[in-house]
C-alpha cells in the first residue's frame, strides 16, 4: 500500500466559526495505480492534495504514505518525505528563475540524490529539446508547465501528486503530458493522484474519486 487515507476531516477557521472542508474522506492508492480526484470548486480536492503532501495535517483521521503517518511526523520529516518519495506538480510552476531549463529539470533529482538520466530524451518527450539552455522568463506559460512536470517526473518519486497539471496547456499538449505521466508512473511503479476538473482527463486514469461538499460521492 502506497497511500492510505482514512476518515480524514479538515476544517478552517472563518469569521463565522469553523468551516468544514473535508468530511470523513477515505481511499487507498497502490503502487502503479493512477487515481483522478474530481469535484466542483470548493469540494475539498486541493485541500486533500495538500494534506497528502504533508503541507498541512488533518483535524481527525489518518493519512499514511508508505506506512508513515503524516500527522505524527515532524516538519523536517515531512519535508524529507516530499524530497525523497513524493513529487508535487501544482498550478504554480515554482521554477528557479536563475537556473536554465536543463538545471531546473535536474534540480530535484540531484536534491534527492538520484541521477537524472537522459535529459535530452525527457526534453524531447516534453517538447523542450530546443529550450534546455533558456531560462524560465524566456518561456511561455505552457512551456514552464512542461518544465514543472518534467522536473517532478525525472526525480522518479514513488508518489506523484498533481493539481490540474495540464491546466495551462492546450488539449493536444495536455494529452501528451498525461500520456507521459502515465508512462513514467508505469515505468517506475509509482502512484499518481491527480486533481482535475476534466472528465476527459480523469477517464485516462485507472480510477476516479469524486468529492462533493467534502465527502466521497
Amino acid at each position: 500500500m502506497l497511500l492510505s487515507v482514512r476518515a480524514v476531516e479538515k476544517s478552517f477557521e472563518t469569521t463565522d466559526g469553523p468551516q468544514p472542508v473535508l468530511r470523513g474522506v477515505s481511499f487507498e492508492l497502490n503502487r502503479g495505480q493512477t487515481l483522478a480526484l474530481t469535484g466542483e470548486s470548493g469540494s475539498g480536492k486541493s485541500t486533500l492534495l495538500h494534506l497528502v503532501a504533508g503541507l498541512d495535517i488533518p483535524d481527525t483521521g489518518a493519512i499514511e504514505v508508505e506506512g508513515h503517518d503524516i500527522a505524527k511526523m515532524s516538519d523536517g520529516a515531512r519535508a524529507a518525505l516530499r524530497r525523497d518519495a513524493v513529487g508535487l506538480i501544482f498550478q504554480q510552476f515554482n521554477l528557479i528563475p536563475s537556473l536554465s531549463v536543463r538545471d531546473n529539470l535536474t534540480f530535484h533529482a540531484r536534491l534527492a540524490g538520484r541521477e537524472p538520466g537522459n535529459i535530452a530524451e525527457l526534453a524531447e518527450r516534453l517538447g523542450l529539446l530546443g529550450h534546455l539552455d533558456r531560462f524560465p522568463e524566456q518561456l511561455s506559460g505552457g512551456q514552464q508547465q512542461r518544465v514543472a512536470i518534467g522536473r517532478t517526473l525525472i526525480a522518479k518519486p514513488r508518489l506523484v501528486l498533481a493539481d490540474e497539471p495540464t491546466g495551462n496547456l492546450d488539449e493536444s499538449t495536455g494529452d501528451a503530458m498525461m500520456a507521459l505521466m502515465r508512462d513514467m508512473v508505469t515505468e517506475t511503479g509509482a502512484g499518481l493522484l491527480m486533481v482535475t476538473h476534466s472528465i476527459r482527463l480523469a477517464d485516462m486514469l485507472d480510477e476516479r474519486l469524486h468529492l462533493r461538499a467534502g465527502r466521497v460521492a
